[in-house]
This record gives structure tokens, C-alpha cells and sequence, in this order.
């Protein structure tokens, strides 16, 4: 008797049979979280791109003989005490938020790496002099740093700027710092000095590309910060200035409002919360992506 599977896998040389025949996925598709984050921050961006032809009206118009009105057809948000749309306001301020959210992580990433590399590389005294800078600027609280530095520049979006790098890249110096420590003694790295290649060399091409992806992972969850950080300055007056749109102004002006116009602090604060959560979700998906092996 001739066995029917063995003559069915003779038959087909080897191949899979067609009901066997299965797709797999890119990687990136295999987790949730990366794909909810990634979708609804894009959504947001979109969005807050496009804030000139979405939102129906000047985000700075007033109109005091509309003011207060609650959500309708004709302001999906409602209007503010100036009369202005709450909607076309919290489109044009995610743009904003969303911009000092990117630079000022963007900056801090950059300086915080590159002197993260220099300290656990190099070492020495080089390692004492940056870690020490590190250990004074981490002695204060963050908000605290922000809120001092811009006392001195004075309040604004440049100073709020240059507030946010400056408390901002230590955290990515720590990070980078104890990742080459580590990677630094692996056998690679032992190969690339035998065979003469210098320092600048094995720390950039060789060593850096081993170690960004913490601080990268992080920077998702660091962004959030800063765009809480942001909506506490506006909201005490240090940060984006009236008549701008921004989220955290938009919360400081509707609280005296809060009983009788709930709308004012509830809808940019849910825009608050969307961006936070896009975030998070973006950076745990982005964590367990470069975690899982092929």
C-alpha cells in the first residue's frame, strides 16, 4: 500500500501544499501597541498640519457676542470667553505643542548623546568632568530648573526653549553613558582596536549605533514630559503668550470658567491626554520591537 501523504509530498517536489501556504507579517505589524501609538499620532499630526483647512475659524478672531457658547453644529468645542472657536484654537496649538515638544527633545538628545559617548568612552578624567556637570544639573528638580531659567530670560517660547534643553540632556548622558560601559568591553569593539581603527571612529560607527536605541525609546516618554512641562508654563504665565493657541494657556484662561463652560479646560485637556497616550503607546511598541530578536 502506498502511503497518501508521502506520495502527496512527492507530488508537489518538496513544496508546501497550497492550504499550508501562510504570510508572515513584518515585525512592526506583530505589535499593537506600535501600530495604536503610530496611527493616532499621525492622526494628530495630520491634523494639526492641516489646522488651516480644518478648523472653520480663526483660531485669534473674537467675536464677543458669541462668547461662552456651548458645543453645537456651528462650534463643535464651543467658544471661549472672547468668543473665540475652542476647535480651530485647539488644532493650531497642537501644531505648537507638538513642535516644542519635538525640539526640545531633539536638542537634548543630541548634546545628551554625544556627551554620554565622550564620558563612557573616553573615560577619566573626561567621564569625572561631564558626570559631575551631570550630578549638578540632576541636583534640582526639573520643573524647578525650567521655571528659574526662564525667570532669567523672561517669560516666552525661546526662553522656554532654551530652559527645557538645558534641564533636558542629562538623562540621555546617563542613559548612553552606562550602555557603553558595557558594550565598550564586548569583543567587537576589542577587533576594531587590534585592526588600528581610532577612537572617533569605533565610538561613532561602531559603538553609538549599539547604544541610541535606549535613549531613542526614551525619548518617546521624554516628549510627553515636555509637552506637560509646556501646558504648567503657559498655564503660570512662563510659557506661550496670549493671544497664541496653546493647550496649556487655553486650561490657564477657562478655569475661572470651569463650573459654567466646562468645555474650556476638558476639551484641550483631552487633547493633552490623546498626545500623551499616542506617545506612550508609541514607545512601549517601539521598545518591544528592538527587544524581540528575528
Amino acid at each position: 500500500m502506498i502511503d497518501s501523504s508521502a506520495a502527496g509530498d512527492r507530488a508537489t517536489n518538496g513544496r508546501p501544499r497550497a492550504g499550508l501556504l501562510r504570510w508572515d507579517a513584518p515585525r512592526w505589524m506583530r505589535h499593537a501597541s506600535l501600530i495604536v501609538g503610530a496611527g493616532l499620532l499621525l492622526t494628530i499630526l495630520l491634523s494639526s498640519l492641516l489646522a488651516g483647512y480644518i478648523s472653520p475659524y480663526d483660531p485669534i478672531a473674537q467675536n464677543l457676542s458669541n462668547m461662552l457658547q456651548p458645543p453645537s453644529a456651528e462650534h463643535p468645542f464651543g467658544t471661549d470667553n472672547f468668543g473665540r472657536d475652542i476647535f480651530s484654537r485647539v488644532l493650531h496649538a497642537a501644531k505648537l505643542d507638538l513642535m516644542i515638544g519635538l525640539l526640545c527633545v531633539l536638542f537634548p538628545l543630541v548634546v545628551g548623546v554625544m556627551l554620554g559617548c565622550l564620558a563612557g568612552y573616553l573615560g577619566g578624567r573626561t567621564d569625572t568632568i561631564i558626570m559631575r556637570t551631570v550630578d549638578t544639573f540632576t541636583a534640582f528638580p526639573f520643573l524647578v530648573m525650567v521655571i528659574a531659567v526662564i525667570a532669567i530670560l523672561g517669560p516666552g517660547l525661546t526662553s522656554m526653549y532654551v530652559a527645557l534643553t538645558l534641564a533636558g540632556w542629562s538623562a540621555y548622558t546617563r542613559i548612553v553613558r552606562g550602555e557603553i560601559l558595557v558594550v565598550k568591553r564586548s569583543e567587537f569593539i576589542q577587533a576594531a582596536r587590534a585592526l588600528g581603527y581610532n577612537s572617533p571612529r569605533i565610538m561613532f560607527r561602531h559603538v553609538l549605533p549599539n547604544v541610541i536605541t535606549p535613549a531613542i525609546v526614551f525619548s518617546m516618554t521624554d516628549i510627553v514630559l515636555v509637552i506637560l512641562s509646556t501646558t504648567a508654563l503657559s498655564f503660570l504665565g512662563l510659557g506661550v503668550q496670549p493671544p497664541t493657541p496653546e493647550w496649556g494657556s487655553m486650561i490657564a484662561e477657562g478655569r475661572v470658567y470651569m463650573m459654567t463652560a466646562w468645555w474650556l479646560v476638558t476639551l484641550p485637556g483631552m487633547a493633552i491626554v490623546l498626545v500623551g497616550l499616542a506617545l506612550s503607546l508609541l514607545g512601549d511598541g517601539l521598545a518591544d520591537l528592538l527587544r524581540t530578536e528575528d
